[in-house]
């Protein structure tokens, strides 16, 4: 229940903040241009607050907080007096009613920069790029335990959660890669990732795993978590045995083990196996055995499972910049999240992602703030930089009723010479609800869908 009320409360923060910066650009600019604002209201619906500024500007908090409006002065939505007319806005020059317009989602990415600036000198508690195992394309690819992989393609990945977006990006495209890696003795190098051969079809969210990337802060310990009745450990290993070595070869984490364990196999199938034990070190003979499974797939096995790692493992590595460094790392952080979002929505026309992992709803969004928020502020502010870059950039689609599709007809506007008659705008109106309400609806299937699975 706790999760549930955190999850409410945190997007009432998010939409609270995001609506209210958005709906403030329309605001500002249409007072900067002597536009009469009658409402500025965030949320729709029964007002919950009400106050009337000594601008004459009647401010609203209400009870649907899942947007937001600016009200203005205008001849099409009632009688305006005679000594006000100059400031209704269906009076203003079109490109002056263009840039209220646009004015919202700019406002939107102001504060995606701005939110991503203070991220940066905060600092995120991050992990290191540090590679722990390596299998199927990864290991094609010669990247092995320890190596540090700085970047993907032209981009820096300073930590986990870079590459982890980059990798995830780059796969969307089935093309091969270029990583920048640092080997464990400082050595700097190359790899490319043949992520071609990534499988048709498969979950966009599963990247990492596609790839056979582990990351070393997702290692499991080595330690013997249950025993097989009958095979080659039992009566051998105990459970709670720390496992450091095989055949003489060191076992870091419990992914060692099945390599060293085919090794040991195919070499004859008797060695040492060493452990830890109640504070004792411990060198016990195994010889492992080769099993079938039911899909015909053979390999060798000792017969034991891993212990659950007792926590998440600590941060190590924090995404800080100086208060001037942070300026233009923000400036580029905001446009690559622009970039992408624009290139997921072509992918998403295109069929080359799932429509299920492009749009979200309320629930997911709730589920998502409730998590970053319980990281820290940092990872809170770069959560809500991406939810406004979305809403701004959403708003720019040329659907009526969106701040895009009022956008469009005032370019109609101005290159045909007069406004787009009321008929046609009715019929936009009517189209442009029924595109929102398709979206909406298809974001609560996604979000039903997600809870599901």
């Amino acid at each position: 229940m706790n999760e549930f009320f955190g999850s409410v409360w945190w997007l009432l923060v998010a939409l609270g903040v995001l609506v209210t910066f958005h709906e403030y650009g329309h605001f500002w600019v249409a007072r900067r241009f002597g536009v009469k604002v009658l409402r500025f209201s965030v949320g729709f619906g029964k007002p919950l607050w009400t106050w009337l500024g000594k601008d004459g500007t009647e401010y609203v908090i209400a009870a649907i907080p899942l947007g937001g409006y600016v009200r203005m002065l205008d001849e099409r939505e009632g009688d305006v007096a005679p000594n006000e007319l100059a400031q209704a806005f269906n009076r203003k020059p079109v490109l002056q009613r263009m840039a209220i317009a646009i004015a919202g989602p700019l406002a939107n990415l102001l504060l995606a920069f701005g939110l991503l600036w203070a991220m940066l000198v905060i600092g995120r508690p991050d992990y290191a790029p540090v590679v722990g195992h390596a299998q199927g394309i990864a290991a094609s690819a010669d990247l092995q335990p320890g190596d540090v992989i700085t970047e993907v393609g032209d981009r820096a990945t300073p930590t986990w959660s870079e590459l982890g977006i980059a990798l995830s990006i780059a796969a969307l495209d089935h093309k091969p890669v270029t990583l920048g890696v640092r080997k464990p003795d400082g050595q700097e190098t190359t790899r490319v990732l043949a992520l071609q051969n990534l499988p048709a079809g498969r979950d966009e969210t599963r990247a990492l795993i596609d790839i056979g990337l582990i990351p070393r802060h997702l290692l499991l310990p080595a330690v013997v978590g249950s025993i097989r009745e009958g095979s080659p450990a039992w009566g051998v290993l105990a459970e709670g045995d720390r496992i450091t070595a095989i055949d003489a070869q060191p076992v870091a984490s419990f992914e060692d083990i099945a390599p060293l364990v085919t090794r040991l196999g195919e070499d004859g199938g008797h060695g040492m196996v060493e452990v830890e034990r109640d504070g004792q070190r411990l060198a016990l003979p195994l010889a492992p055995q080769r099993f079938t499974d039911d899909s015909g797939h053979s390999r060798w096995i000792l017969g034991i499972t891993a212990a659950d790692a007792a926590e998440e493992a600590p941060h190590d590595a924090v995404l800080r910049l100086g208060a001037l460094a942070a300026i233009p790392a923000a400036t580029r952080e905001t446009l690559f999240q622009s970039r992408q979002i624009v290139e997921m929505i072509a992918r998403a026309f295109r069929g080359r992602v799932a429509v299920e992992n492009t749009v979200s709803g309320p629930l997911t969004i709730a589920r998502a703030a409730n998590d970053f928020a319980a990281r820290g502020p940092a990872w809170f502010l770069e959560f809500l930089a991406l939810l406004s870059v979305s809403l701004g950039l959403l708003n720019l689609l040329p659907i009526p009723v969106l701040d895009g599709g009022h956008l469009l007809y005032y370019l109609i506007e101005l290159v045909a010479g007069r406004p787009l008659g009321d008929r046609a705008q009715a019929v936009g109106q009517y189209v442009g609800l029924a595109l929102i309400a398709g979206l909406m609806g298809l974001a609560f299937y996604n979000d039903i869908l997600h809870l599901v699975s």
